[in-house]
């Protein structure tokens, strides 16, 4: 396995973790919390699990699997894989300190920082199908 997949899938595994633990301490306190802290976190619990795990655990094994480019260069151009990576995790880590924030301290500026952890997802899915776009091709 290569280096740029066993980044993906890595990380990938390591959000797993992250999920089962944000997930883990949200059902048994939500109920016996007051104020509803508890409870800005099953977005963060949804984001880590299925962008964090799922996709990148897509992108990686794709990546890893898919047929070469050509022989002389077997992954194509693995800049866009590098960007669509470092894009994805930066999101998400934005994600990751900027939602539960926002939705404790509604009137703050935190909101403002959803919008370009999006704008970064956004980014590395058209960056991950611009790199593994040219591996799907048929049979000659």
């Amino acid at each position: 396995m290569y280096t740029q997949a066993r980044f993906f899938i890595r990380t990938a595994l390591a959000n797993l973790v992250a999920a089962s633990l944000v997930g883990a301490a949200v059902p048994p306190n939500q109920a016996l919390e007051p104020d509803g802290r508890i409870g800005a976190l099953p977005p963060l619990f949804y984001h880590l699990l299925m962008v964090g795990w799922v996709t990148q655990l897509i992108c990686g094994v794709s990546l890893w699997m898919f047929p070469p480019f050509s022989r002389e260069r077997t992954r194509g151009d693995e800049r866009l894989g590098w960007f669509a990576y470092g894009a994805l995790n930066g999101g998400l880590l934005l994600r990751a300190v900027f939602e539960p924030l926002h939705a404790w301290f509604p009137g703050a500026w935190f909101g403002w920082m959803l919008g370009p952890a999006a704008l970064l997802q956004v980014l590395a899915i058209w960056a991950y199908v611009a790199a593994i776009w040219p591996r799907v091709k048929g049979k000659r």
